[in-house]
């Protein structure tokens, strides 16, 4: 199963005015990344996979349609996942692409 090509689009929108951001097709999704590093995925399946401070984690996961991301049957702290229908609005996608490139842009560069 391939990424939301729509959703994409959408993501694509969103960033158009970031320079720094790079997208490239991983782990059956596509992703953006900042400098290198991976700030969001739009999953094969539907819906995102944003990158967040480990700190900011729990507060998040209070939000709807958020789940901790899952590899292996293990928890990756500092990886939200969030539902189609949380980011159906581009208001609410806009909020999660920029949560995840706000925090790949404070990393340092590869």
């Amino acid at each position: 199963m391939a990424f939301d090509d729509e959703l994409a689009g959408r993501v694509r929108a969103v960033i158009a005015d970031q320079s720094g951001v790079t997208e490239k097709r991983m782990f059956g999704g596509l992703t953006w990344l900042v400098h290198g590093h991976m700030a969001v995925v739009a999953l094969n399946g539907g819906g995102l996979m944003v990158r967040v401070d480990r700190a900011d984690h729990e507060a998040m996961l209070a939000e709807p349609g958020t789940a901790t991301m899952m590899m292996r049957g293990r928890p990756l702290r500092g990886w939200i996942t969030v539902a189609e229908q949380a980011c159906a609005t581009r208001s609410d996608l806009a909020t999660w692409v920029r949560r995840g490139l706000a925090y790949a842009f404070t990393l340092p560069g590869r």
